[in-house]
């Protein structure tokens, strides 16, 4: 009996998992999307840390042998970034908030308060989230410039509200209405106003999904180019996209200045996904937990 347990331990220890073969092609289609989608970063990066001599001399993915800084300074100072980088950070810090704010005040007041027209107007915001924006230009530019908004910060925040709303109200609709009743009729027959319970409860319960919007459209805000372009005509009011493609028609040979001018373009909206995904991950996690 001594020698047969030792015997059975080695040999159970010795049987190796079986790997599945579906698990093993899965992850190379994964590594290989990985891949084809982190290419286009480092060809970026390796060209903006490259004088254009070294760019002509060696591989477009070989690390640069010494690093040109002065890429992005010349690229900062002769594509007049400064004054792109505001108008984009002004507009973008207006809107982003003020579409959530107001995107999640509709879908609670669609999904909580009996309204005498709400489905009416629920497919009011569903049909407002189907119309494209590249459609509706035209009408766009007569009507701001009808009210004198043309080559004004409101002039593009609040087309970008009518388009930007529709949608998160129908994200945040389906997410409120799955919200169980009793949280909110239980602080109702407590004496709380429907501004209380949306603030104390529903606010709160949606902080995963609000940050999730907030990624979507500070991306989709801060890249937004047909619609400045149509109504930002004045240079001083152009956006980061508009000033980028400025600078790609002027400097279109100089590619290290170039590639240093997409860089940091890119960045901020990188630096934000990356810091709210953070916060959107831990609170799904966190939302999982049933205490």
């Amino acid at each position: 009996m001594t020698t047969v347990a030792p015997r059975i331990q080695e040999e159970t220890l010795q049987i190796k998992p079986r790997r599945d073969p579906f698990l093993i092609i899965l992850w190379i289609v994964l590594v290989t999307f990985a891949l084809v989608w982190i290419a286009p970063v480092v060809l970026i990066a390796f060209t903006a840390l490259k004088s254009n001599a070294e760019i002509m001399a060696t591989s477009a993915f070989t690390p640069p042998e010494a690093i040109a800084w002065n890429n992005f300074s010349g690229a900062w100072s002769r594509g007049n970034f400064e004054t792109t980088f505001r108008n984009s950070a002004i507009i973008t810090v207006i809107k982003v908030p003020l579409g959530l704010m107001f995107s999640a005040m509709a879908a609670y007041a669609l999904a909580r308060i009996r309204l005498r027209f709400g489905k009416l107007l629920l497919l009011f915001f569903l049909f407002g989230a189907m119309i494209p924006f590249q459609v509706m230009l035209a009408p766009i530019f007569t009507l701001v410039n009808g009210f004198g908004l043309i080559d004004t910060y409101p002039g593009v925040i609040l087309p970008y509200l009518a388009f930007g709303v529709p949608y998160q109200v129908f994200i945040l609709h389906g997410f409120f209405k799955a919200v169980p009743k009793e949280l909110s009729e239980a602080a109702l027959i407590d004496g709380a106003s429907h501004v209380t319970v949306f603030r104390r409860i529903f606010l709160p319960i949606s902080l995963p999904v609000l940050a999730a919007l907030l990624i979507l459209d500070f991306v989709s805000t801060w890249n937004e180019f047909a619609m400045a372009l149509v109504l930002l005509q004045d240079r001083h009011m152009w956006t980061l996209p508009l000033g980028l493609m400025s600078f790609q028609g002027q400097f279109s040979t100089d590619y290290g200045q170039l590639n240093a001018a997409i860089a940091m373009t890119v960045f901020p909206a990188v630096l934000v996904y990356m810091i709210f995904q953070r916060y959107f991950v831990s609170g799904l996690t966190s939302g999982a937990v049933k205490g």
